[in-house]
């Protein structure tokens, strides 16, 4: 069974990096591996299919939704894009979109945050390789960001659950980190993207987007989170194993698995009441600052890269460094 998991986690880890055509088919090969680790592991079952066929069909709902009120706005939004790209210098234009982003994405969820991400990115018109940058340090925004309400994404409201914690536990417990974190990312997105040159601001908004291609992206995003699910719950035995009850600070390392793995699923696997608040925040800071890393880590990152046309080639040259860099500031911040 270990050897069959981690053969797929390699899989997993470096098939969309080097084969093309698992990259353009991305879902159905999450969703392929994810059925075959619970296969793997045992775990495979009418309960898990159920939970796994279920489960992604809010995240879908609010992706299709968000997707026609764009559609529907787009006019209005683009008046509002323009103007504020008129008033505000470049530069802080980009720090405020990023920490805002950061911030909202607990109230109104990362899902919405991320397709506001693609809207305000298409609507300042960068160059493709700053359009990556900038897309990729927002998704590390909104992950964290979305950390901070229990409404925010999947893995706060796991956490909170488990430790019987009332709504704003995470914002004491990770408030202050986070907080620290949005400011800069902002700071890195302000110093790291270029503004657009005269042929950049020359070209047109790009076409309106078909009701079509809506659907097929809700569609996407369905059988993506599908997929997550069953992986995430393959690879809980295997992590209870061998990883649970281990220094946290080795803990910590081991949840960069999240740029694959479903976070919510290894938190659940690994968070408990007992655990002492401080190893709890290292966990967390672990799952959470890792899942921007690639683009199966977080669902910002798969609906910012499946709308915006990166693949995971271009979203790891970008993340994985900024991650690890991140990663590497925190260890000494929390361990």
């Amino acid at each position: 069974m270990d050897f069959g998991l981690i053969s797929i986690f390699l899989v997993v880890l470096l098939g969309p990096l080097l084969v093309k055509k698992i990259e353009e088919n991305m879902e159905v090969f999450l969703l392929s591996m994810g059925i075959l680790a619970s296969m793997v592991s045992g775990v495979y079952n009418e309960r898990l299919f159920f939970m796994a066929a279920t489960d992604p069909i809010f995240i879908s709902l609010a992706v299709l939704v968000a997707g026609l009120l764009f559609r529907w706005m787009q006019m209005p939004f683009s008046r509002i894009l323009h103007f504020l790209k008129s008033r505000v210098p470049f530069k802080m234009f980009i720090f405020l979109l990023v920490v805002f982003l950061g911030l909202i994405s607990s109230v109104i969820t990362a899902i919405i945050a991320a397709l506001l991400l693609v809207f305000i990115v298409v609507g300042i018109e960068l160059e493709k390789r700053e359009q990556i940058k900038l897309t990729v340090l927002a998704c590390f925004s909104i992950g964290l960001g979305a950390a901070l309400t229990p409404i925010g994404e999947p893995l706060s409201i796991v956490t909170i659950s488990k430790l019987n914690g009332d709504f704003f536990y995470l914002l004491r417990l990770v408030g202050k980190d986070i907080l620290i974190a949005l400011f800069l990312f902002g700071l890195l997105a302000a110093f790291m993207v270029k503004a657009p040159g005269l042929n950049d601001l020359k070209r047109s908004m790009k076409d309106q987007e078909s009701y079509e291609e809506i659907f097929i992206r809700g569609l996407k995003i369905y059988f993506f989170v599908m997929g997550l699910t069953f992986l995430g719950a393959g690879f809980e035995p295997f992590v209870s194993a061998y990883f649970l009850g281990m220094d946290p600070s080795v803990l910590y390392w081991f949840n960069m698995s999240s740029a694959i793995l479903d976070n919510a699923t290894l938190a659940a696997a690994e968070i408990s009441p007992e655990l002492d608040p401080s190893i709890i925040r290292i966990i967390l800071l672990g799952l959470m600052i890792s899942g921007g890393m690639l683009v199966p880590g977080n669902i910002p990152n798969i609906i910012a890269a499946g709308k915006l046309g990166i693949t995971s080639k271009e979203w790891a040259r970008h993340g994985v460094p900024v991650g690890i860099c991140a990663m590497v500031v925190y260890y000494f911040v929390v361990v």
